[in-house]
């Protein structure tokens, strides 16, 4: 099930700073936290201390899900997470508040900049086939004992890192022993008690680019150098799982490649062909103009190819959330296209549903 929510961006946070009201986005950006974090929450509690099952990928979106005691893990077994539909529940939720928590960031403090309605947060997803347990922090980070735990991304990616965060850290009562630290584009959290790290590493390409500034990266004119990783890759070498998510820095229209003559190895139709390294700040014309399906390709290539030479398919778990629907368009609530979504506080219900905006053949490209 893909249902469409949102995640608040920098313009909106700004919008916020200024009193300006944007209900429907606030809203969406804990219930798109939900379905995300529950493929991730799943893949950690059931991969136990026995990765023998390799690289395990998934694709799309699923529902939330909670941790309990060891006894419920087979009730998950034969489960279809991706299967449900939301459920108001305010007995049971919030999980958090986000004022009370130690690691939430001004880019999602809804609450801080004025946001005055938190029905948003008693939104629960229930598959149709299962039933998930309430979560439990300790069970958690249990479970993550000894391991490093990394997200990889742009702020839809740091949106889930600090809502586990937010998640854990109540479970967590002594405040010397959880710390996050910034080192340029990572930000690693500790849990002492635990030894366990959760990092956040700003990526948005998964290629290098001239995006890869965690603070300054709102550029005109975005250029990829569409086969270099390692820069980022080593970074997160170690990691026992990887969480992914790249998709909507790829629908800008306009977007540069600097390639080499490798380039032939993916085996697809492109214009302007110039192969020869430029630089970010002197491109040379090294541009080969491709569809927006094909630069997504060529990136996905480049970041398996690298998967499959550095990883230990023992050790390493990945998952990769390749969709963020656009939340822009009123119309998507039945409103007139054209329109924002103002005030629109609702989830879409309706199962399958992508969204207008969404770019559902760079979906496919990842899901092949």
């Amino acid at each position: 099930t893909i249902l469409l929510f949102s995640c608040v961006d920098h313009h909106h946070q700004d919008q916020l700073r200024k009193g300006v009201k944007n209900e429907g986005n606030d809203r969406r950006t804990t219930e798109r936290f939900m379905v995300v974090m529950g493929v991730i929450m799943v893949v950690v509690y059931l991969s136990g201390d026995d990765p023998s099952g390799g690289i395990l990928l998934r694709f799309g979106f699923n529902g939330e899900t909670e941790m309990a005691d060891a006894d419920y893990y087979y009730s998950f077994k034969d489960c279809d997470f991706f299967n449900g539909s939301w459920v108001y529940d305010n007995k049971s939720r919030p999980l958090y508040k986000g004022r009370q928590c130690s690691f939430m960031t001004d880019d999602y403090a809804c609450e801080k900049y004025g946001r005055q309605d938190f029905e948003y947060q008693y939104w629960r997803w229930q598959p149709h086939a299962c039933h998930l347990p309430r979560f439990n922090g300790t069970a958690l980070l249990e479970k993550l004992r000894d391991k490093r735990v990394v997200f990889v991304g742009d702020s839809v990616g740091k949106n889930h890192w600090v809502s586990l965060l937010c998640l854990i850290d109540s479970w967590i009562l002594e405040p010397s022993h959880k710390v996050a630290e910034w080192h340029g584009s990572l930000i690693t959290f500790r849990a002492s008690e635990y030894n366990v790290s959760i990092d956040f590493y700003w990526e948005p390409l998964l290629v290098e680019s001239n995006c890869d500034d965690p603070v300054n990266h709102r550029v005109h004119d975005r250029i990829m150098k569409i086969e270099s990783i390692e820069k980022h890759a080593k970074q997160w070498i170690n990691a026992d799982m990887l969480i992914f998510d790249s998709y909507s820095w790829w629908l800008d229209p306009n977007m540069t490649l600097l390639v080499s003559i490798t380039i032939k190895r993916y085996k697809v139709t492109l214009k302007g062909l110039y192969y020869r390294w430029g630089s970010f700040e002197n491109p040379n014309k090294t541009i080969v103009e491709s569809s927006r399906v094909k630069r997504y390709e060529m990136a996905l290539k480049t970041w398996s190819d690298w998967l499959d030479t550095h990883l230990d398919r023992k050790k390493t778990r990945i998952v990769f959330t390749s969709l963020s629907p656009d939340h822009k368009e009123g119309g998507d609530w039945g409103k007139t296209m054209g329109e924002n979504c103002y005030n629109e506080t609702q989830p879409i219900m309706e199962e399958g549903y992508w969204g207008k905006g969404s770019d559902t053949d760079l979906m496919r490209t990842a899901e092949s």
